[in-house]
């Protein structure tokens, strides 16, 4: 064996050293881009998810598919979840907490608020960290690594976990990100449905929807007016709902407790992007 062979070989077994095996638990909208850019970066990745079939690509692509929670994270040094709401969270802790080793590191990346993110923390046996992570963007920039992760807690040795998925902001203790990604998403939800409303405004009076988005979106209300009328994204109102729940649980706050009726009227919106609340009126329907 040749210098640069010995090189080449050296450089990969110290690479395969940092590729910490992970569990990947919640295969949803984002879970899904998620995973698969941890597996493209040649992390061991073991799956689980409620709706077993969610992981059949990942699977398909090297992914070990788990049963259950606890087989998922046996093994596991690191374990992310990322589960619709907080009663989920809890169920699968339960389930997977009696299997968590010594060592590992849990990041959870759901949107929960720092209250479950408490109860997941009360949960731990010994040995075992959890960070509160929860991310800020949609599943495109999931798919691109390029999300925002707001965390609560020591990062450092899953640092190169996370920068496969986007961004690290460092918020604090335990709980901090959780409660950062409170107020962030609660903005840009509050913000979508005043542009929602301001079109319709605009549309009862007779302005021309395109001259309306335009003049939006070169103005104080340009951020909310793009995410209002995004169509790359997919952040179901059923979820935004759930956020401006746990926000109202939290504090008083009228201008988001009228947000969160315009959420839940209409049923069958629920699993469509929160761009829907600013689709035009069919005035035919």
């Amino acid at each position: 064996m040749n210098a640069t062979d010995t090189t080449n070989t050296t450089e990969r077994l110290h690479g395969a050293a940092h590729l910490q095996k992970i569990a990947f638990l919640g295969l949803g909208g984002m879970g899904l881009p998620m995973a698969r850019r941890l597996l493209s970066a040649g992390h061991p990745l073991t799956v689980w998810n409620r709706t077993p079939g969610k992981a059949d690509e990942l699977v398909a692509a090297g992914a070990v598919r788990a049963a259950s929670p606890a087989e998922a994270v046996r093994d596991a040094e690191v374990v992310i979840t990322m589960l619709a709401d907080p009663a989920a969270a809890l169920a699968v802790a339960d389930a997977m907490i009696p299997a968590l080793r010594p060592g590992t590191h849990w990041v959870d990346t759901s949107t929960v608020g720092p209250d479950t993110v408490a109860a997941l923390a009360a949960r731990l046996p010994d040995g075992v960290t959890l960070i509160d992570a929860p991310v800020m963007g949609s599943v495109d920039r999931a798919a691109d690594g390029e999300l925002l992760i707001l965390a609560g807690g020591e990062t450092a040795p899953v640092d190169g976990v996370l920068a496969r998925l986007g961004t690290v902001s460092a918020c604090g203790g335990p709980g901090t990100g959780a409660a950062l990604k409170l107020v962030l998403i609660n903005a840009v939800i509050g913000g979508v449905a005043v542009v929602a409303e301001t079109l319709a405004l605009a549309d009862s009076l007779g302005l021309p929807r395109e001259l309306t988005e335009r003049a939006l979106t070169t103005g104080p209300l340009a951020g909310a007016a793009a995410r209002a009328t995004a169509t790359g994204s997919h952040f179901p109102v059923a979820l935004a709902a759930k956020d401006v729940a746990l926000a109202t649980a939290a504090a008083k706050l009228p201008v988001l407790e009228a947000v969160h009726r315009a959420l839940t009227e209409n049923p069958g919106l629920a699993a469509e992007d929160l761009s829907a609340l600013a689709r035009p009126v069919d005035p035919s329907a």
